[in-house]
């Protein structure tokens, strides 16, 4: 059940509305369902309809006018509260939503239980699936009502109202949520030929802006280079306040900007949030040695963090949790300007939705997330991948972690960012669709001799024993191959290179073990391959390690493999 709450100046309006079935046509049968008093004549039963409204508007009014003799009025003297049932709820007798009206009026203070000095109030039903209340916010000692929070705490007398008549449970938030689009500005950006808002688009802008910066003055510097107007405020100390944003050409009628503050924006959008975000991540910009003879791949970087998400969702730590979330949704916003325009609807709609899953009332530690935010500043600092494999290899990760985030604020009940969780990963798997496809054929395409692929098939065996046939006849199973054959070229060890990549990541829950592999083998393959010095050492290693049950049950498993990296267990379903 939903409430909607406003103020206004005219009770008599109000219920002339209310009451009215010639314009409103969806208002059947107007009549009063509950009142202050229980009293109060009934327009919608009486012989008289205009003389009754004009009675019913009267009284209402009494105390304000009384306290307007004493200049004690309100300017927005009228409380009205609208009540709506879900379409798949049943209809609710006229003595339910009696009842439900006054335990709302009671729990926002408008009148208290108990209290005969309660606001004047009355409830309309005129449809089957709703009722309006209507109040007068001057109590009979004529002092205004204090209804503070007056919606949160009906809210939260609906959702005990929704259990105990067996109601369609609403999604609540946990007032993280951005500022949903106002009617007048989706119609000012429909008239605009936009589909977003201002407010929307100005969103999209300052989060890309936040995903690039490496400190505060940077991200100021970066957004100002985007095209948007920017106006910094400053403490009389010269240190940076706030600031606040508006497009270009976006006016009011007096032709002036629409200025958004960054808290208007988003509730992480503020100021004083993205200093302690990115002042968190300050420390590792030096982590990158300029001496180094060959830098990381920022994309595979990126991939290995994320991959690491869904473990350490599972860590206990939700501060740590909540970071590594936010930092992920830095990722998904800089995508969109790093890939091909094709892969640019799904993931921009994937980055919308996912904006509301990165927040909640877990404070984040953004220090954990140091790792995965200095690969996205890498990223977007380095040249576009061109075979389209790394941005593959990253949206598969993701998709692991819109899942494991999911799962995530569902144990915590953070119902609206379960959803949005859920509708992020429709987008991301559609854009890992597009994304993977080139690459892949790509791949299939090189494949090498069928001596070659035959040579590879015992590797594969030896490796995934559990999905071996599966991924051999999986048709990107030549692809697989190929990956291998350039790793062996690379001076890599396809066998070493299979086990590794299987210890890495489960595949019990993936829907395509083989697609995994290829992106793992391509990911391993970017790194330096061993000397034969160092193979030999490994291998010795190996040899002289003691068997563990595992090498016991199965003699393939006690091939070398060079610097396992542990499993984290079974990952989510995709």
């Amino acid at each position: 059940m939903i409430a909607k709450i406003s103020s206004g100046k005219s009770t008599t309006g109000l219920i002339r509305y209310l009451f009215d079935t010639k314009k409103a046509k969806n208002h059947t049968d107007p009549h009063l369902v509950a009142s202050w008093d229980g009293f109060a004549p009934d327009p919608g039963r009486a012989a008289d309809f205009d003389a009754t409204k004009k009675l019913l508007a009267q009284d209402l009014d009494l105390h304000v006018k009384q306290a307007g003799r004493l200049g004690r009025t309100p300017e927005q003297h009228v409380w009205h509260c609208s009540l709506r049932a879900a379409p798949e709820d049943p209809i609710l007798s006229d003595e339910d939503w009696d009842q439900i009206a006054r335990r709302v009026v009671a729990a926002t203070s408008i009148a208290p239980t108990g209290d005969p000095d309660g606001c004047r109030w009355v409830a309309v039903r005129h449809a089957p699936d709703h009722i309006q209340i209507v109040a007068t916010k001057v109590r009979a000692e004529l002092r205004p009502a204090r209804h503070w929070n007056d919606y949160l705490t009906a809210d939260r007398e609906l959702a005990a109202v929704e259990k105990e008549y067996g109601l369609h449970c609403v999604l609540r938030g946990d007032r993280t949520a951005a500022q949903r689009r106002t009617r007048a500005e989706q119609e000012k950006a429909h008239r605009a030929g936009h589909q977003a808002t201002a407010r929307e688009r100005l969103r999209a802008t300052v989060r890309t802006a936040v995903a690039v910066a490496t400190d505060p003055e940077e991200f100021l510097t970066v957004l100002a280079g985007t095209g948007v107007l920017v106006d910094v405020q400053s403490f009389p100390s010269g240190d940076i306040r706030g600031y606040k944003v508006a497009l270009d050409g976006d006016t009011n009628a007096a032709g002036q900007p629409i200025w958004f503050s960054g808290s208007k924006l988003a509730p992480d959008l503020s100021f004083p949030k993205i200093r302690e975000r990115l002042t968190a991540a300050e420390a590792d910009t030096g982590s990158q040695q300029p001496g180094n003879r060959r830098q990381p791949n920022p994309w595979h970087q990126a991939t290995a963090a994320a991959e690491r998400i869904p473990a350490l969702l599972d860590q206990g730590n939700d501060a740590a949790a909540q970071a590594h979330l936010a930092a992920f949704g830095e990722a998904l916003d800089a995508l969109p300007v790093l890939v091909p325009k094709k892969v640019r609807p799904q993931l921009s709609q994937a980055v919308q939705a996912f904006e509301r899953a990165t927040r909640s009332r877990i404070r984040a530690e953004h220090h954990h997330a140091r790792a995965l935010r200095g690969a996205v500043r890498s990223m977007l600092r380095a040249p576009a991948p061109k075979d389209g494999a790394a941005l593959a290899m990253f949206l598969d990760a993701a998709v692991l972690v819109a899942i494991a985030a999911t799962r995530w604020h569902q144990a915590r009940h953070h119902d609206q960012q379960v959803m949005a969780a859920r509708e992020s990963l429709l987008h991301i798997q559609a854009a890992y669709g597009q994304a993977a496809a080139a690459p892949l054929a790509a791949l299939a395409q090189r494949k090498p001799s069928q001596r070659t692929m035959e040579r590879h098939i015992p590797q594969i065996r030896q490796a995934a024993p559990a999905h071996a046939e599966q991924i051999l006849n999986d048709p990107a199973c030549d692809a697989l191959t190929t990956a291998l054959a350039a790793a062996e070229t690379a001076g890599h060890d396809p066998a070493q290179l299979l086990h590794k990549a299987v210890d890495q990541r489960a595949l019990d829950d993936a829907d395509s073990p083989t697609k995994v592999l290829i992106w793992r083998i391509q990911c391993l393959t970017e790194r330096p391959a061993p000397s034969p010095r160092a193979r030999a050492a490994q291998a010795r290693s190996t040899t002289a390690a003691r068997p563990s049950w595992s090498a016991q049950a199965d003699p393939t498993a006690a091939l070398p493999r060079p610097d396992p990296t542990p499993s984290h267990g079974r990952r989510p379903r995709r």
